[in-house]
């Protein structure tokens, strides 16, 4: 299961990074958030349940794997290239686009981190609470927006049948909901574990 979990993690980068979503990124919110989604929300908790569990358990894995400071990386990489300024400069060319990329998933690993790691502790359930809020802040303003807040994608026609307004308030909703799906599903499975004398997610995923 581990290596199934490893490969599965593999594979979502790649989607995120080499395929239609990838070509359409630009042309399309919709296709730029599914991107950003795989390569924060999906790929990392797969990453870390396909590795080996001890190497969360090393002094260097406990000290990057502080709550506080995952979260303050995940929400200043999300909140940080989505304000407008942060938007179009990492559209502005391959090569920040590219970091742009890398930084998502930096983050994602990092903010994973401190829910993989054994043991677990109830603050796992408020510390994922918090992640989905600076979420719902950013789908609400794109949702209930009444304009495009991203001008690129105005100038760049696809044949999707969507207006520009309708793409983002898509994204909006699938941001919306795939952070709420995964966070429920990692809280639940985190409550279940602090009820019931089993193995960690670590353990589980090398069974």
């Amino acid at each position: 299961m581990r290596t199934i979990s490893l490969l599965l993690g593999l594979l979502s980068i790649l989607v995120a990074m080499a395929s239609p979503v990838a070509v359409l990124d630009d042309r399309m919110l919709t296709a730029h958030m599914a991107q950003h989604l795989l390569l924060m929300t999906v790929a990392p908790p797969l990453i870390w349940l396909g590795l080996p569990a001890h190497l969360l358990t090393r002094p260097m894995a406990r000290w990057a794997g502080h709550p506080v400071f995952c979260w303050l990386a995940a929400t200043v990489a999300l909140v940080g290239w989505h304000t407008p300024a942060g938007f179009r400069f990492g559209m502005q060319s391959g090569f920040w686009h590219l970091v742009e990329q890398v930084s998502f998933l930096a983050a994602g690993l990092l903010f994973w981190l401190p829910v993989i790691q054994p043991p677990r502790r109830w603050w796992i359930l408020l510390y994922l609470f918090l992640a989905t809020l600076p979420c719902d802040v950013l789908s609400g303003l794109l949702v209930f927006s009444d304009r495009v807040a991203y001008p690129i994608y105005l100038c760049t026609p696809h044949k999707s049948g969507l207006s520009p307004l309708e793409d983002q308030q898509c994204a909006a909703a699938l941001m919306w909901t795939c952070v709420t799906v995964v966070f429920l599903v990692a809280g639940t499975i985190v409550s279940t574990q602090m009820l019931s004398p089993k193995p960690t997610l670590q353990e589980v995923a090398s069974l």
